[in-house]
């Protein structure tokens, strides 16, 4: 069961603990344990106050990992759909619809259950005011089963566009053991290990050999003593596709290689306040066009005069 509950402005931990007694503890006991991401108010304010009364274990997710709370994030991706189309159609009285969003959620059907959450919590669909009997409905039943109809058709139309974004870039991926793989570099984490931003940082570094394959989508990787300090199991993301030729590639002991400007694409100018500044769409060595970048145009004459001779000045 999912449950959508107001929060209070302050989100002191003392509110936060009383709300979780009373809509969850009450109607569904202790729980054993509690699997949350590394937000502060789970790390500290909320976890501070249940651990002295209750016997609750705290489990962290961890990222690239979906099967902790990938179930999680996916719910509240919904349900913010469902609360911004209530604040759409009513606008500051949206917090109304709460109770109503929470249980038109809790009876949709779910792909993963092959039933609604209510039904698998208790073994028997829930009666809802679609099935009422007509000779007894009073104004209030129709306003809330108008306001019913509403939240369910949100929920239909956020599951259709949020399966609609996940299908466009699934692909089904699987290395075998012995194949040579890519290890993408992420943008904080290269600046940290090569000290280089931007363009110029590694995108992709290896390839390394995969040691062992755990679950569907993670790999042991065997990584060189240069990066003892990287975990060497890794999630499975995608083929990088239109790869870039690496021949002349002259890579540093440390992982990192010098950039040219190779191809002047296009040309425009942007206008802000008080000046314009041109600017120069540019390809780098060792990328793709598609990776083109855009630059201005007097720094590039510094770097680069050789290529701006044969312009008229």
């Amino acid at each position: 069961m999912d449950f959508i509950v107001g929060l209070p402005r302050t989100q002191k931990g003392a509110k936060l603990v009383e709300l979780y007694i009373s809509r969850i503890v009450c109607l569904h006991g202790v729980p054993k344990r509690i699997i949350s991401d590394r937000g502060s108010q789970f790390t500290s304010r909320f976890w501070e106050q249940l651990h002295d009364s209750l016997d609750i274990k705290l489990r962290f997710s961890t990222a690239y990992h979906p099967q902790t709370d990938g179930q999680t994030e996916r719910t509240n991706q919904i349900l913010e759909d469902m609360l911004r189309a209530c604040a759409i159609q009513y606008g500051t009285s949206c917090d109304k619809c709460l109770p109503y969003a929470e249980f038109s959620y809790n009876n949709s059907y779910q792909a993963s259950l092959k039933k609604s959450p209510f039904e698998a919590l208790y073994s028997r669909r829930c009666r809802t005011p679609l099935f009422w009997n007509q000779s007894i409905w009073t104004d209030k039943i129709q306003d809330a089963e108008q306001q019913l109809r509403i939240v369910w058709e949100n929920l239909r139309v956020a599951q259709s566009r949020q399966r609609s974004y996940a299908d466009v870039r699934r692909r089904d991926l699987s290395f075998k053991v012995d194949d040579h793989v890519y290890l993408k570099v992420s943008p904080m984490r290269g600046i940290r290990r090569f000290n280089i931003k931007g363009k110029l940082g590694p995108r992709y570094i290896g390839p390394f050999k995969v040691l062992e394959k755990k679950g569907e989508v993670a790999y042991r990787l065997e990584l060189p003593p240069s990066l003892s300090g990287v975990h060497d199991l890794k999630k499975c993301l995608r083929v990088p596709e239109d790869q870039a030729p690496l021949e002349g590639l002259e890579v540093q002991e440390d992982l990192t290689y010098t950039e040219h400007l190779v191809k002047i694409f296009d040309t425009t100018e942007r206008i802000t306040r008080n000046k314009r500044i041109k600017m120069c769409r540019v390809q780098w060595s060792h990328h793709t066009e598609a990776e083109a970048t855009w630059e201005r145009e007097d720094e590039l004459k510094i770097a680069y005069p050789a290529l701006f001779a044969s312009q008229p000045t």
